[in-house]
């Protein structure tokens, strides 16, 4: 059985939806799951589509070819056609906090993340043996205020040479650069606290401990030129009291941070987010 995901944006219009779907009954298509959003502010109709083909009408390139031509090119669309296989190539960047990396691999390790991982990546050799204890290739490239540049050419190099199609900063310390993010835009995910930008610095939950707050949560998001501010993925919170010492905020905080970007993760995987005027469309 072969199954296809579509994503489609445009102006919205009449008839976007009885021409997607029957292009795809005439190409003997079932549709398993549709699911649209109109931006009332923009006027911009968003869909994910799913169908399945017990025997796919010639080639894949020939499909897109003719939906293209007969289809998007209608409606001015933005649009993409993704198959189950081959798997998403999922590169991991990393500092020295393992909480994050642990969780992923040990996700991947057990097949619920559905993505194959050519290497990590770190700028400290911390947690290298981490990567070796489940046989993934690990790259140290140290970072500095004098080689950032051939650092990322590095970094660069790895992944047009793998064929990475995204990058997860599980807990990398460093700001990505316009270069990098060109090359993959709306393909590299974030996660941090939610503490920002009330409580910045090195020890946010120090700060927030102070004040007394009374949630902590943690934001996953697509890296943008501008920090910590691009469109959010996935979020959640968890309530504290007084009687919650740092060590708690920080445990907390962290068990957050693992679950919201393996949410966000699994989003991206299953191709559910659309990404839109510095917002996304999350399907369900």
């Amino acid at each position: 059985m072969n199954k296809i995901t579509l994503l489609i944006s445009c102006r919205d219009t009449q008839g976007i939806i009885a021409s997607v779907t029957r292009f795809i009954y005439k190409k003997n298509g079932n549709i398993i799951y549709i699911d649209q959003h109109v931006d009332m502010e923009h006027r911009v109709f968003f869909m994910r589509l799913e169908s399945q083909f017990v025997e796919f009408p010639g080639s894949l390139e020939d499909f897109k070819n003719e939906f293209g031509h007969r289809i998007a090119q209608q409606y001015g669309m933005s649009w993409e056609i993704h198959t189950d296989k081959p798997q998403p190539q999922m590169a991991i960047f990393v500092s020295r906090y393992d909480h994050c990396l642990y969780d992923l691999l040990g996700r991947y390790n057990s097949g619920e993340l559905h993505v194959t991982i050519p290497f990590i990546i770190s700028n400290h050799t911390d947690l290298k043996p981490v990567a070796d204890s489940f046989g993934i290739p690990f790259h140290h490239i140290p970072v500095g205020p004098d080689n950032k540049e051939e650092a990322e050419k590095k970094q660069l190099y790895l992944l047009q040479e793998a064929g990475v199609d995204f990058i997860v900063l599980a807990r990398y310390m460093q700001i990505v650069s316009e270069k990098l993010i060109n090359h993959y835009p709306h393909k590299i995910i974030n996660i941090h606290h939610s503490f920002l930008p009330a409580f910045p610095g090195a020890k946010p939950y120090h700060s927030a401990f102070k004040r007394g707050v009374k949630i902590i949560g943690a934001t996953s998001h697509y890296v943008t030129e501008e920090l910590d501010a691009g469109p959010i993925i996935e979020q959640d919170i968890t309530r504290v009291t007084h009687a919650h010492s740092i060590e708690d905020l920080v445990m907390k905080g962290r068990d957050l941070e693992k679950i919201v970007l393996a949410r966000a993760v699994k989003l991206h995987i299953s191709r559910k987010v659309m990404a839109h005027n510095n917002k996304t469309i999350v399907f369900s």
